[in-house]
């Protein structure tokens, strides 16, 4: 037994990278998924692709920065499956910049998603999960939760949030039998960099990214490690890079 199998898994930005491919991996392990994004047409194109495999999914249209959105995300696992084992909380972006050019809009929109709708899922989790007495919360964070670089401050700052958030959740849930995991991946080949709206920092990061990224799927065997645990495990972080990143 993995277990994995007849989990039901919500995943929050499931409609490419680090989301799909651990919706992919996750359902030939024979999780039950329940898929959350903004762009529906991609989400109900990946469900399509898994049930013709065999799997069970469904899409839901979900924006993390909107709290009912990620409630009714939520629900429709409950009303489908009767219950919620696992949320991963996935949706992010990284626009960066340097803090000069005052990009307010750029920084408003990372601390909604990457923050808020961390907090908005685990809102919406929290209560099926402590009725049952059993759950699994996994936040993603990344290596700039752990270190912070020039043009990167806003957004380190809201994956250092995540962290801080995660360690405090952990604390928090022990009564219920609940787990907590934080995986920080490195540069892993995704939409991620494109979010950047200042030219000269979307090429660097384009650069970058070219360099050292590793496929979405090393994402995903981390975050089937961390659910494939017996019950009585808790992986509480998982940290890691491309073998040849330095940052």
């Amino acid at each position: 037994m993995n277990n994995i199998e007849g989990k039901v898994v919500v995943i929050t930005g499931a409609s490419s990278g680090l989301g799909e491919a651990t919706a992919r991996l996750l359902s030939q392990q024979g999780a039950l998924l329940v898929l959350g994004a903004r762009r529906l047409d991609r989400l109900q194109a990946l469900v399509a692709a898994l049930q013709a495999q065999g799997g069970q999914a469904l899409a839901v249209a979900t924006d993390v920065t909107d709290p009912a959105d990620v409630q009714a995300l939520v629900d429709a696992a409950l009303s489908a499956f009767g219950r919620i084992d696992v949320l991963i909380n996935n949706a992010g972006l990284m626009p960066h910049s340097p803090l000069e050019r005052r990009k307010i809009a750029d920084w408003d929109r990372m601390i909604d998603v990457n923050l808020k709708g961390v907090l908005y899922g685990i809102a919406a989790a929290l209560p099926p999960m402590q009725a049952r007495k059993s759950g699994h919360i996994i936040n993603v964070s990344s290596v700039a939760g752990h270190k912070v670089g020039p043009s990167g401050a806003v957004y380190a700052a809201t994956k250092h949030a995540v962290r801080a958030l995660s360690e405090g959740l952990r604390q928090e849930v022990k009564p219920w039998n609940i787990r907590s995991t934080i995986i920080s991946p490195g540069a892993v080949a995704t939409e991620l960099p494109a979010s950047a709206t200042e030219a000269d920092v979307a090429q660097n990061l384009k650069s970058f990214y070219d360099a050292y990224a590793i496929p979405p799927d090393s994402f995903a065997r981390a975050v089937s490690f961390a659910i494939s645990q017996p019950d009585d495990v808790d992986i509480n972080k998982i940290l890691f890079r491309p073998t040849r990143q330095e940052y």
